[in-house]
C-alpha cells in the first residue's frame, strides 16, 4: 500500500509541473527508488514508458487548450515544453492523428490520456520463486563495456560483448569463482543521467563473483555488502526471463517490504543451451528494507 502511494504522489508531481521542467531525481525520491529503477519499475506496472506518459499527458492538456483557450499555436507549443510550431506540430500529430491546426475544422475526436491512479489489484496467483541472500562485499572480474541502454528487446552491445568471451576466458574466470552465485554472471550498474528520458548508457560487465580481488583481469567491480533478493526463472529463454523482470516490478516489489537499494543487476544463467524446455535463471537485485 505504501509503494502505490508513494507512486501516486509521483503522479501528482508529474500534473503540477506538465508545464515546467521536471526533476526527475525528485520524482524517484518521492518513489523511494532509483532514477533507473523508476525507470524500469514504470512501464512494467503501466505498459507504457515514463517519458512516454510524460509526453501524452502533456499533449492531452495541450489538445484541451487548443479547443478552450486564446494562446496562439506558438505559446501553447512553448508552454508544454516545445521549442518551435513544428516540433510540437510533429509530436501533437503522432499522438492525436491530425496537427493542432487541424483541431477546429477537423470533426475527428482526439485522443485523451487521462491521469493514472494506482490502486491495489488483485495479482500473483503463480507463485514466484524467491530467496533473501546476506552477502559480504564482492568483486565481479572479468570484461566490460559502457553500453547504450535498451529498455525491450535485445541489447546489440551486450549480445557483441558476449560474442568475443572465448572457452579459454571462461575457463580462466571460473578458476576464480569462489562465492555465489557461482559460474560466469553478467551484470549492469553506473546508468547514466539522461535514462529517464528513455536514452542513456550503463556500464555492463560479463565475468564471475570472487571473494577476492585480482588485477589480472581487464575490468574489476567492488559490490557493497547488502541484502539480495534473488528470483529464479525456469522456462523459454529469453521470454521466461523477460516475464519473471516484469513480475518483480509490477507485482513483488509494490507489495514486499523491501526497495531497491543502489548496486549492480545480475543476472546468472545455468549454461549455454538456452533451448532447453527448463533452462534456469536467476536474477539478483540490491534490496534493502523499506522501514
Amino acid at each position: 500500500m505504501e509503494f502505490l502511494e508513494k507512486m501516486n504522489s509521483a503522479i501528482e508531481y508529474i500534473e503540477e509541473r506538465l508545464e515546467a521542467d521536471i526533476d526527475y531525481a525528485e520524482l524517484a525520491s518521492l518513489v523511494g527508488c532509483t532514477e533507473y529503477h523508476l525507470s524500469r519499475i514504470f512501464p512494467f506496472i503501466t505498459g507504457q514508458s515514463l517519458s512516454l506518459y510524460i509526453r501524452r499527458r502533456r499533449l492531452s492538456r495541450a489538445a484541451e487548450e487548443l479547443h478552450q483557450s486564446a494562446l496562439s499555436l506558438i505559446d501553447i507549443a512553448v508552454k508544454y515544453g516545445y521549442s518551435s510550431v513544428d516540433s510540437f506540430s510533429r509530436a501533437f500529430r503522432e499522438i492525436h492523428g491530425i496537427s493542432p491546426a487541424q483541431v477546429h475544422s477537423s470533426h475527428r475526436s482526439l485522443r485523451q490520456y487521462p491521469k493514472l491512479t494506482f490502486t491495489v489489484s488483485i495479482k500473483g496467483a503463480d507463485p514466484m520463486n524467491v530467496r533473501l541472500v546476506e552477502k559480504m562485499q564482492f568483486w565481479i572480474v572479468g570484461i566490460k563495456k559502457n553500453v547504450p541502454i535498451v529498455f525491450s528487446g535485445p541489447n546489440k552491445d551486450i549480445d557483441a560483448m558476449w560474442r568475443t568471451v572465448s572457452m579459454e576466458m571462461v575457463q580462466r574466470w571460473k578458476l576464480k569463482s569462489d562465492i555465489e552465485p557461482s559460474g560466469i554472471v553478467s551484470a549492469s550498474t553506473s546508468f547514466s543521467e539522461d535514462r529517464m528520458l528513455g536514452t542513456g548508457t550503463l556500464d555492463h560487465y560479463i565475468g564471475v563473483a570472487t571473494s577476492s580481488p585480482t588485477d589480472s583481469e581487464p575490468a574489476m567491480l567492488l559490490v557493497q555488502a547488502g541484502t539480495w533478493a534473488v528470483f529464479e526463472s525456469v522456462g523459454n529463454f529469453p521470454e521466461k526471463l523477460q516475464n519473471t523482470w516484469g513480475r518483480i516490478y509490477s507485482e513483488w516489489l509494490p507489495s514486499a517490504s523491501y526497495q531497491i537499494r543502489l548496486g549492480p543487476e545480475i543476472l546468472w544463467n545455468e549454461g549455454p543451451d538456452t533451448k532447453k524446455p527448463d533452462f534456469r535463471s536467476e536474477i539478483w537485485i540490491p534490496v534493502e528494507s523499506r522501514n
